[in-house]
C-alpha cells in the first residue's frame, strides 16, 4: 500500500462532493497515513482513503455510531467520498494525542476497553484469517514462500492451523482488526479515542488481545499479558489468532521493512508455533 498523498486526496475528495475541505497537515503515524483537515465552519476531521466499498463504509460508520452511545470513545464519520479509487473518508477529529509511553497501565486500559465491544457487530461480516490464501494486500502468502526456509516452514504450520477447527472467528462482537497502542489517542493517562477502523468486523472481541500482544512485543516483560492470553482464549482459537498474526506481520516486514524486522518477527511467531 502505497503512503498517503494527503494533498492530491483532499483535492479529489473536494471535486467529488464540494466540501470545501482545507488541509491542516499530514498525520505522522501509521503505515500509510492520513491527513488533518478543516471544514469551512471550522471543524477539524481527519481524512483517509477507505478501500472498502461504499455501501461498507456506511454500515462500518452506522456500526461506530451504535458503539458511541455504548460509551466508546470512537469517532463520527462526517464524510465518505466515492472516488475513482476508494472512498474519501472524512471522520471527527478526537482529542488527543497517541501515546508516548506503553507501559502495563495502558496496556490493561485497552484490555478493558474490548470488553464494550460485546454484542456490537450483528450485521457485518465475518473477517477472514486469510490462512489458505492471500489477504488483499496484506496477509500475503508468496512472500514467506519465497523469503527463506524458515519462512516456507511457518507458512506450512499457517497452513495446517487454517485446515483445522476453528476455521475461522465467530460471535457478534464488533472487531477492531488492527487494535494496536497506535491506534488509541490518550491524555493525561486516560484514553480518549479508538482510531483506525478501516479493519472492522463481527466476531470474537478478544481477537483484539492477541493484535495487542503482538504490538507489545520487546516493549516490556509481558508473562502477565501471556497468562492472560492462555486462560482466557481456548488453545485452538488462540492458536488460529497467532497463526493469522503471524503472517500478517512477517508478510509485511518482509515486503516494507528490514531483514531484521523480520527476523524478530519469526522469533516471536516462533514461541506458539505448535
Amino acid at each position: 500500500m502505497a503512503k498517503l498523498d494527503a494533498r492530491q486526496l483532499v483535492r479529489e475528495v473536494n471535486q467529488a462532493s464540494g466540501a470545501g475541505l482545507e488541509f491542516v497537515v499530514q498525520a505522522g503515524a501509521g503505515e500509510v497515513g492520513a491527513a488533518f483537515v478543516r471544514w469551512p465552519d471550522g471543524r477539524d476531521g481527519v481524512l483517509t482513503r477507505g478501500f472498502g466499498s461504499l455501501g461498507d463504509l456506511r454500515r462500518t460508520a452506522e456500526v461506530l455510531e451504535a458503539a458511541r452511545r455504548g460509551g466508546l470513545p470512537v469517532p463520527r464519520y462526517q464524510l465518505l467520498a466515492d472516488l475513482p479509487d476508494g472512498v474519501g473518508v472524512v471522520q471527527e477529529r478526537l482529542p488527543g494525542q497517541p501515546p508516548e509511553t506503553v507501559d502495563r497501565a495502558l496496556l490493561e486500559s485497552m484490555i478493558a476497553l474490548t470488553d464494550h465491544f460485546t454484542g456490537l457487530a450483528p450485521e457485518l461480516p465475518v473477517p477472514s484469517m486469510y490462512l489458505l490464501e492471500s489477504g488483499p494486500g496484506f496477509c500475503l502468502h508468496e512472500s514467506l514462500q519465497r523469503y527463506d526456509d524458515r519462512t516456507r516452514r511457518l507458512l506450512h504450520w499457517i497452513h495446517e492451523v487454517g485446515r483445522d477447527e476453528p476455521g475461522g472467528m465467530t460471535g457478534d462482537d464488533l472487531v477492531h482488526l488492527d487494535f494496536h497502542t497506535g491506534n488509541v489517542l490518550t491524555d493525561a493517562g486516560r484514553i480518549t479515542g479508538i482510531v483506525d477502523w478501516d479493519g472492522i468486523g463481527r466476531g470474537d472481541r478478544r481477537f483484539a488481545l492477541v493484535t495487542l500482544r503482538f504490538d507489545a512485543e520487546s516493549r516490556l516483560p509481558l508473562d502477565w499479558f501471556d497468562d492472560l492470553l492462555d486462560s482466557t482464549l481456548d488453545p485452538a482459537v488462540l492458536r488460529l489468532y497467532w497463526a493469522h498474526m503471524s503472517l500478517r506481520m512477517v508478510d509485511w516486514s518482509i515486503r516494507h521493512h528490514t531483514p531484521a524486522d523480520t527476523t524478530r518477527w519469526l522469533d516471536f511467531a516462533e514461541t506458539r508455533m505448535r
